[in-house]
């Protein structure tokens, strides 16, 4: 297929399902009927029409506010932006051929980050991961890693290392949790560290996973403790810490691996 189409098709798409990604979390939030309820303003609470919907322009035109009540619109393109970058850095960076077992990788992989937006946003927004997304995500990878041996002649081992990987790091999560009585880390994310263990594939990967999360949330904290010193306690989500460590393993992982191997082994 043509690589100007498939770009096209992911971006469009990806705009499209992150425009509804942001009318998702808040009805979640909301306990509202996310699949038959029409979008309306959360403040005027009048239903919002087509125009008030197209993705990024939309927001940029009514500059952030409600058409009709003129209230500070909540949402932001953030969901609508996030979804295609991660599909396009995925389709350009995808570490495998597609054909065979990376075809079916890779749409996995597109439905898979879909539910790491509606996480991020979740998380960014109420310091939550709603087990209504966590626990279907888990199954979706779980699924996809039992249908590997299945399909692809994978072999268990494979299976095996992708449940030590999830082991690991939920493993690791859990007695954190434990420890701290829930001040550390959240219980939201001990369960999405199971799919994300099963995706990093074994405990080694699991472990670059955590590094990158944990540096990125060092990165992520440097404004503030510049701004404020290290007196005010700073919050960080870490639900979308451990998403972007996923991502960046899922994509690069195996070619930092190889370097440094190849690096020690001079």
């Amino acid at each position: 297929m043509n690589t100007v189409l498939i770009v096209v098709g992911l971006a469009g798409f990806g705009l499209t399902l992150g425009s509804f990604i942001n009318a998702l979390v808040w009805r979640l939030h909301e306990k509202r009927d996310w699949v038959t309820e029409r979008s309306e303003c959360p403040h005027c609470h009048h239903q919002l029409a087509p125009k008030d919907l197209v993705p990024v322009l939309s927001y940029l035109m009514l500059k952030g506010k409600c058409r009709y009540c003129k209230h500070k619109i909540d949402d932001t393109p953030l969901a609508e932006l996030l979804l295609p970058t991660i599909w396009l850095l995925s389709y350009f960076f995808w570490p495998m051929n597609f054909e065979g077992v990376g075809i079916f990788l890779f749409a996995f992989w597109l439905l898979i980050s879909l539910f790491f937006v509606i996480l991020t946003i979740y998380d960014l927004r109420w310091y939550l991961l709603p087990n209504k997304i966590v626990f279907p995500l888990i199954a979706i990878v779980a699924v996809q890693v039992l249908l590997l041996p299945i399909l692809y002649h994978y072999s268990l081992r494979d299976v095996l290392n992708a449940g030590l990987g999830a082991l690991f790091i939920s493993g690791m999560f859990y007695i954190l949790f434990q420890v701290s009585d829930g001040t550390w880390i959240g219980g939201g994310d001990v369960k999405l560290a199971i799919a994300l263990g099963l995706i990093a594939g074994d405990p080694l990967r699991a472990c670059l996973l955590l590094f990158f999360a944990s540096l990125i949330g060092s990165l992520a904290a440097i404004p503030a403790i510049v701004k404020y010193g290290m007196r005010p306690k700073i919050k960080l989500p870490f639900g979308p810490l451990l998403i972007a460590g996923t991502i960046l393993v899922q994509l690069f992982g195996s070619n930092i691996i190889n370097w440094y191997v190849h690096l020690i082994a001079v």
